[in-house]
């Protein structure tokens, strides 16, 4: 999942979102960190029995608003992260009661994770 949106043209290394290209070509080197934070999350938000606690490194916990705000993600652009997360789900035939849930869970903090556009973009 995380090295598919890498490579998602829309949300990865060619985004028209500055943000979002810069962070999939210079912060790379967090992206093992950033995969087991997504699974922590997702465990989380389905019921556990990890808890996910967002942070920056080094510094106190964030919530997903605080967490994604400069990245300045667009309403568009999560629902292709969205669309990315159905189709790492479909690979890997997560059935279809628990994928239905997953992608709840993720799309019910849209407005979170999209807080930042809505206020600077």
């Amino acid at each position: 999942f995380s090295d598919a949106i890498v490579k998602n043209p829309i949300v990865g290394k060619k985004s028209k979102n500055a943000q979002l290209r810069k962070w999939h070509t210079k912060n790379l080197e967090r992206l093992p960190g950033l995969k087991f934070m997504r699974t922590l999350w997702v465990c989380d938000v389905s019921g556990g029995p990890f808890k996910f606690v967002a942070t920056k490194p080094g510094a106190t916990p964030l919530g997903l608003e605080e967490a994604h705000r400069d990245l300045r993600i667009s309403p568009a652009e999560f629902d292709e992260v969205a669309a990315e997360l159905g189709r790492t789900l479909d690979h890997f035939k997560v059935p279809k009661a628990e994928k239905t849930e997953v992608l709840e869970a993720f799309a019910a903090h849209k407005g979170e994770v999209t807080a930042g556009y809505d206020k600077q973009g």
